[in-house]
């Protein structure tokens, strides 16, 4: 009994990635992203699809949305939405980290301290958002 709770707490620890934005240095339009709240919802996607980036700006849900632009472009942010980018070797980390297959994508973090946030679900198309 004690070792298939272990086995399962092990398994639902690790079956989700940390995100540590001490390690991945997004940026906004002027500056440093830096989370200020509990959980956010991630969005990467590809500016160049112009439908996309209309949806992205137009949602609107009960936490804040991290869009991240592989395309790198900065966009100006409101107060749903928080639009970011990165080196290529950043946004190459987060992709390779969550298992992200095809853009637009999103998926949820939610903080473990202060700059560490876990994963806190699977990754979807954004067509299913």
């Amino acid at each position: 009994m004690i070792g298939s709770s272990y086995a399962y707490f092990n398994y639902k620890f690790t079956k989700y990635n940390f995100i540590d934005f001490n390690q991945v240095t997004l940026w906004s339009k002027t500056d440093i992203f830096t989370p200020i709240k509990d959980e956010y919802i991630v969005v990467l996607f590809n500016s160049n699809n112009k439908i996309v980036l209309q949806k992205i700006k137009n949602l609107n849900r009960d936490y804040p949305i991290l869009a991240i632009d592989i395309n790198q472009k900065r966009f100006q942010s409101n107060d749903r939405v928080i639009f970011v980018t990165s080196s290529m070797s950043n946004i190459l980390q987060v992709v390779q980290k969550f298992n992200i297959y095809s853009v637009p994508s999103f998926f949820m973090i939610k903080r473990q301290n202060k700059i560490l946030y876990k994963q806190d679900s699977s990754v979807q198309m954004l067509e299913n958002f």
